[in-house]
């Protein structure tokens, strides 16, 4: 039978949000922090970013720089931070099955931090038929091909897709050296800055085809091309030898779901309250695998907001259930998705409609607790939602709903 081995506080997943909760857990005195991690190198996705962005505005840095200065910290806090090892399952409340380098193992703690992130949906999991060629991608494996291995990925891409993350994968097309044929998106227009759009628009020459849908993947062996259909029904074929699938992030929420922890029918991550606790005593949730994706910034913030909550548990401070967060469409999910009345995270929300002059306004029980004007609202784009209202909530009433108006 393998040992179990006992530590403070075992944070899975080594990306910002766990490495910011190590870091912090380890500078306040929590014991023993240790953190594991899959990949061969901590820092998560932000390792295979090679564009700038991340960091603060008086220190940008690229993916991943930033990674290296994460994992620094957390290791010079006092944080152990294990690469290659898995965790497989619980083997109890707090504790976790893992498997590594040198064999299985048990690891059990006083408080469990899940940082596992998001995962991408690929071609498989979107349901788009056609053959099964080489030169199908998501943005997270062409970034890793290109800028982690610099593998060649072809001549000519199609990028479905026209969010954010669409346009970052059409930036490592170009810099692989292959042509951006076009991008591709369901919805009616571009889903990031509109200056970033125009710019791919008019000085890289890439069309963006709206109301489009990948019908097909075509070719034997590699691909040759992808067959579009557009909303009236028209089709054609785009010749290419590359496809990136973009966006459609969905939490990698295996070990919460294994474990039992209550999920949010919205984000379909574990659902947490402002403190980023889950339905487990002891076991917390932070970064993407709450709500699928956010930026590196967020992601670290929340990781260091979960230590304050972490600690506590630690000191043995008890904390109520709180009441369930609920929104109303065009909004498709809000994290966190329970409130309790000192909560002070900000909220983090997505719609799945166009909306200018947005305006959020949060009831409980037919009782107005605060009305906020959000902006523009944009599907796939992250709104922002103060907690400012939150010691207006009844934490014996019903759920809090969120809903949001526009034109």
């Amino acid at each position: 039978m393998t040992a179990v081995r006992e530590v403070d506080v075992l944070v899975v997943g080594a990306g910002p949000a766990g490495l910011a909760a190590a870091a912090r857990l380890a500078a306040a005195g929590a014991g023993r922090v240790e953190v594991l991690d899959r990949e061969q190198r901590a820092g998560g996705v932000p390792r295979h970013c090679a564009h700038g962005g991340f960091g603060t505005w008086s220190r940008p840095l690229t993916g991943p720089a930033y990674a290296r200065l994460l994992a620094a910290g957390a290791e010079r806090a006092g944080a152990v931070v294990r690469t290659g090892v898995t965790a497989l399952d619980w083997a109890g409340p707090r504790a976790l099955h893992t498997v590594g380098p040198h064999g299985p193992g048990t690891i059990a703690a006083r408080a469990v931090v899940l940082a596992t992130g998001a995962r991408e949906r690929p071609r498989a999991a979107r349901l788009v038929p056609g053959t099964r060629p080489a030169g199908v991608y998501t943005t997270g494996e062409l970034q890793q091909a290109v800028h982690l291995y610099g593998q060649h990925v072809g001549a000519r891409a199609v990028v479905v897709g026209a969010e954010d993350v669409s346009y970052a994968a059409a930036d490592t097309v170009r810099t692989a050296g292959a042509q951006v044929v076009a991008l591709v998106t369901d919805l009616p227009r571009a889903q990031t800055a509109p200056a970033r759009a125009l710019d791919s628009r008019l000085r890289h020459g890439v069309p963006l085809l709206t109301d489009t849908t990948v019908a097909e993947l075509l070719g034997h062996g590699r691909l040759s091309g992808v067959r579009v259909r557009h909303r009236d029904g028209r089709t054609a074929v785009l010749p290419c030898d590359t496809v990136v699938f973009t966006g459609d992030f969905v939490p990698d929420h295996e070990l919460a779901r294994r474990g039992g922890l209550t999920l949010d029918a919205g984000t379909r991550g574990p659902a947490v309250d402002g403190s980023l606790r889950t339905s487990r005593p002891g076991v917390f949730a932070a970064g993407s695998v709450l709500h699928a994706v956010e930026s590196a910034a967020t992601a670290a913030r929340e990781g260091a907001h979960v230590a304050s909550a972490v600690l506590d548990t630690l000191a043995g401070t008890w904390w109520p259930d709180g009441v369930p967060l609920v929104v109303d469409p065009p909004l498709r999910w809000i994290a966190p998705n329970r409130v309790v009345p000192a909560d002070s995270l900000p909220y983090v929300l997505r719609t799945t409609a166009f909306l200018s002059g947005a305006v959020a306004e949060v009831t409980q029980d037919g009782r107005p607790l605060h009305r906020e004007r959000i902006g523009a609202a944009v599907p796939n784009r992250t709104l922002r939602l103060t907690a400012r209202w939150t010691s207006r909530v009844d934490p014996e009433g019903g759920p809090v709903r969120v809903g949001l108006t526009g034109r």
